[in-house]
């Protein structure tokens, strides 16, 4: 029999194995756009659970299962994170009532987790986190014809959801293309994984800094120490990062660099084209580094960082951020007393002010990369003085953890407005009816919200391969209504690409927001561009929306 205290190690293991390897979960994430990473969100979600049992007096199994629920619920961030606390909501009503958890208990209550996270998905995709869930629960199932045992049937559980993981793939060409399995199944897997090193084992899975150093991936979250969430042991005192620009009439192998730095360090990465060598590693002589490189060409940029002392930093920087958030109050609390309300998710100051502008008494910081969580939303929810709030997630990766709050708002009813771009959002906003019911503006709103076509101007996260084109981590890309269909050497010339695109003779209307990475002399040139190629066709906007990630959003309708 599991008891309440195995349980509650169980979770905490199962979240300290996932963040452990969340780089690695990121890194299978295909697409080349920043996005608010699978493992990234996983984790933070399975975390406010652990961080919440941990704080927690000796319980029984379904007061622990009813904790983790709850705090997974409020803490869930993007659709992996939603999901993952269906799941656990679900094993939560299985074991209501229990002291104690058997075999066949674990299993019944996965069962009803898994059937919580379909229902949830309007269109359940297989070759996902459902599908390794599902197929674990199911080979459960199929065991307790012979098994009793707890330890064993978990076991099973996690060798058929690595069974399942691996198939992924086979279900997804696109996984297979790109030669990943899917990254929401991997961090399920893993979660699950460390539930059964305490159950069968009874070893709390410790916190063991991500190993990530796989492949050729030079994101900066990639190079960054991970010394805010654990005591890392530091081998060498200096992290450092440089480009080279090759020297065509240099003809040496940048192979031989590596075993070079491989002799004076550690935790390396390079990766080198034709054109540059950009190069990671940790050494107590970053000049030895530094001087070799010149032996290859030029360098382009240079980075030499002290990580013990970064290291205490963040430890203490860590404390603090931890010492405020256990006095975090509630979410302030408005009276209901307006009929109608609006919260809306958007990141950058110029955007926040415009939706202010337009009626949305709360706005919550996030948006792409930066997905905040259920409960976040809910802070602004309860914050907002209206009997009926519609919420605007304006991102398709926020609109699950939106929906979480309607059962949490009891004093008042929250319409989930599911917008999935800023330009889908300000339109909504704008056709909404005071004098009509909440129906017909619901309608309305979608309504508007989808005759507006959004493209995007970003950068490439990561090397990628979409069709014929050919991504390198750093390209500007462009996006028409999520598909990616311009890449181009500066976010002006994309933009203008993209344009060219989007704007056709039915179109009257174009807004241009410019984000944060952009300066007044690039706007300036921006909205002139725009003018001189479309002024007789449309009608052209221009806002400073401040938003990070995208050099450009536009509206087109």
């Amino acid at each position: 029999m599991i008891n309440g205290e195995t349980l509650k190690q169980s979770i905490i293991s199962g979240a300290n194995n996932i963040v452990s390897i969340k780089a690695r979960i990121n890194d299978l994430n295909i697409f080349p756009v920043p996005d608010g990473d699978t493992g990234t969100n996983m984790s933070m979600t399975i975390v406010a659970a652990a961080d919440a049992l941990k704080a927690m007096e000796a319980a029984d199994v379904a007061t622990v299962a009813h904790k983790t629920a709850s705090a997974m619920l409020r803490g869930a961030r993007g659709n992996s994170g939603v999901i993952t606390s269906l799941l656990f909501r679900g094993i939560s009503k299985g074991l209501e009532g229990k002291a104690e958890a058997s075999g066949e208990d674990m299993i019944h209550a996965l069962g009803l987790g898994v059937e919580a996270a379909y229902n949830a998905v309007t269109k359940p995709t297989e070759g996902t986190i459902l599908t390794v869930a599902r197929m674990g629960y199911e080979a459960g199932l199929e065991a307790l014809e012979t098994e009793d045992d707890p330890a064993v049937l978990w076991e099973i559980v996690c060798d058929a959801a690595a069974d399942a993981l691996e198939q992924t793939p086979k279900m997804l060409p696109v996984l297979k293309k790109a030669g990943v399995v899917d990254a929401g199944g991997k961090g399920i897997l893993t979660i699950f994984e460390g539930m059964l090193s305490v159950i069968r084992d009874g070893v709390v899975v410790e916190y063991e800094e991500s190993d990530s150093v796989v492949g050729d991936d030079t994101s900066d979250d990639f190079f960054r120490s991970a010394a805010a969430e654990f005591d890392a042991v530091i081998n060498f005192t200096y992290c450092t990062e440089f480009i080279v620009g090759r020297d065509p009439e240099i003809e040496t192998d940048p192979n031989e660099l590596r075993l070079f730095l491989e002799t004076i360090g550690d935790s390396i990465v390079m990766v080198a084209d034709d054109e540059i060598i950009k190069v990671h590693v940790h050494t107590e002589q970053p000049g030895d580094a530094l001087q070799r490189g010149l032996t290859y060409g030029s360098l382009l940029t240079v980075k030499v960082e002290n990580m013990r002392e970064q290291h205490e930093t963040a430890k203490a920087e860590n404390e603090k951020a931890k010492a405020k958030a256990e006095k975090k109050a509630e979410p302030e609390f408005a009276a209901p007393v307006e009929e109608f309300g609006f919260v809306a998710v958007a990141a950058g100051e110029g955007l926040s002010n415009l939706f202010n502008e337009l009626g949305c008494q709360n706005v919550v910081s996030g948006g792409q990369s930066m997905n905040p969580s259920t409960d976040d939303i809910y802070a602004a929810v309860m914050a907002t003085p209206a009997k009926k709030i519609f919420v605007l997630p304006n991102n398709k990766n926020i609109i699950m953890a939106a929906q979480q709050t309607v059962a949490l708002a009891e004093d008042r009813q929250v319409i989930i407005v599911p917008t999935r771009t800023i330009p889908q959002g300000l339109s909504a906003m704008l056709v909404f009816d005071p004098d009509s019911d909440v129906e017909t503006n619901v309608e309305n709103m979608m309504n508007a919200a989808k005759n507006v076509s959004t493209g995007q101007i970003t950068f490439a996260a990561r090397d990628s391969e979409f069709g014929s084109k050919k991504i390198k981590e750093g390209d500007i890309i462009g996006l028409d209504n999520g598909k990616l269909t311009v890449t181009s050497s500066s976010p002006n010339k994309a933009l203008l690409k993209l344009a060219k695109s989007m704007i056709d003779k039915d179109m009257s209307f174009v807004t241009l927001i410019s984000g944060e990475g952009i300066s007044e002399e690039d706007a300036a040139e921006a909205v002139e561009m725009l003018e001189d190629k479309f002024s007789d066709q449309v009608d052209i906007t221009y806002i400073k929306g401040d938003q990070p990630i995208y050099y450009y959003i536009i509206s087109v309708e």
